[in-house]
């Protein structure tokens, strides 16, 4: 009866082969990743100045006009837009969302006016 001899560097290299190749298939996914963002940045882009715009204005209502917590008004949002903080500014009656790096918008409660979403000069 014959026994097989298992040579211990031949299995280290089959798995040093398999680590390789599952490190490629890594590198691979983040690279078609990466590449649908960047093919749809414009996009994604639009939909969070969208978003951010939208968020700045209900949060301002709910916050200046309804006199809710803030934490309170983010209930308002829609689904999908949890990635968007706001923060306050109190003194100027000011609300801003944002989205760190992609998007930001200010809403302004003015007298007789409502909440009015400023351009980025009058937020500045």
């Amino acid at each position: 009866m014959a026994t097989e001899k298992t040579n211990s560097k031949t299995v280290s290299q089959t798995q040093g082969r398999k680590g390789r190749m599952a490190l490629y298939i890594l590198a691979l996914f983040v690279l078609i990743l990466a590449a649908v963002f960047a093919y749809n940045y414009a996009f994604i882009k639009g939909q969070l100045g969208i978003g951010t715009a939208y968020g700045a204005r209900v949060a301002c209502s709910c916050h200046y006009v309804g006199g809710r917590d803030l934490a309170d008004c983010e209930k308002d949002f829609e689904p999908g837009m949890e990635v968007i903080g706001l923060s306050r500014e109190d003194e100027k009656r000011r609300v801003t969302a944002s989205v760190p790096l992609l998007a930001s918008a200010t809403a302004e409660f003015r007298e007789g006016w409502g909440c009015v979403i400023l351009t980025e000069s009058e937020a500045n």
